[in-house]
């Protein structure tokens, strides 16, 4: 496989915002090809560790030789994110320093064809973070109700025009199975009127973002993993978050706020045994610059929020 190169987004932000300690213990959860990781690690003595977690397995595999060349102290696990702390156990480890979660898809599975993420390619509708999990796009686009569709592509899309997408997929695989993106992408283009499809961005870009969350159960994973990492930081410890559409940001937002935010008024302020026990380092969400903009598109929703535990 030839190498992709992958830029990571709101990199110095999140490094600067993890704070780190160089013998400190780190675990970036969404490892990609190590982008974040490879700053972390090289932030760290031979006393820290850094430990990198991925469903792909390719993700590890080249993660590992990048990492390899800037010193020995990480740890790789092919593991979705969720379980979290089964992984700390594993390594007999209770309470950590700092995560990071990039929640983007990372830039190799958009641009290997065959992974089926993009609309920019014809391919397999696949949409498998873990290649060796069974359930696909292609099995949520064939086996599914219309009303299930329906309630996926809103929900998870925001698509207006959900209801006619799904009823267009119905009718369409009543002929024959739908099998590849660009199948997908031209029942999506007759189901919406023409003034949508001439407006800027692809007209099939809030149908894939609510299969792919729907293949790899996204939304209830990442609820679960942030609940459990809150547990095992250590005093001082970071969680930093990095979100790339309205229905995580949301999840994240509103955990954080219930972590860090005491809900009173003038004539109720929290006593004491009321202050919460962690620290909102982000009042607003953190957005990528100008520079980065124009340098790294994939960057252009995204937005980095980060707490503390005190």
């Amino acid at each position: 496989m030839s190498e992709i190169k992958h830029i990571p987004v709101l990199l110095k932000e999140t490094i600067e915002g993890l704070n780190i300690k160089p013998d400190g213990t780190y675990i970036d959860l969404t490892l990609g090809r190590a982008g974040h990781s490879s700053e972390i690690l090289k932030r760290l003595n031979k006393d820290g560790l850094l430990i990198g977690v991925d469903q792909d397995k390719e993700a590890i595999e080249e993660s590992n030789k990048r990492l390899s060349k800037i010193a020995s102290n990480y740890k790789l696990v092919k593991s979705n994110f969720v379980n979290f702390e089964d992984i700390l156990t594993s390594l007999n480890i209770d309470k950590v320093d700092g995560v990071l979660m990039d929640l983007g898809v990372s830039s190799p599975q958009f641009d290997e064809s065959d992974r089926g993420f993009s609309y920019r390619y014809d391919a397999p509708l696949d949409m498998r973070m873990d290649v060796e999990q069974r359930l696909t796009a292609k099995e949520v686009v064939n086996s599914y109700s219309e009303g299930e569709l329906r309630k996926i592509f809103y929900e998870y899309g925001e698509d207006k025009y959900s209801a006619s997408i799904a009823h267009n997929i119905i009718k369409a695989r009543e002929v024959k199975p739908i099998e590849t993106t660009f199948e997908l992408i031209e029942i999506i283009k007759r189901s919406k009127p023409a003034k949508e499809l001439k407006k800027v961005g692809h007209p099939a870009k809030q149908i894939f973002q609510a299969l792919r969350i729907e293949v790899n159960n996204e939304l209830n994973v990442l609820k679960e993993t942030l609940v459990q990492v809150v547990k095992h930081l250590n005093s001082g410890g970071r969680l930093a978050v990095i979100t790339f559409h309205s229905l995580e940001d949301k999840i994240v937002k509103k955990l954080f706020k219930e972590l860090c935010v005491v809900e009173g008024d003038r004539n109720n302020f929290p006593t004491e045994i009321e202050q919460k026990d962690f620290i909102l380092i982000t009042r607003k969400g953190i957005r990528p610059s100008e520079e980065e903009l124009e340098r790294n598109h994939r960057s252009t929703s995204s937005t980095l929020r980060i707490i503390e535990k005190k």
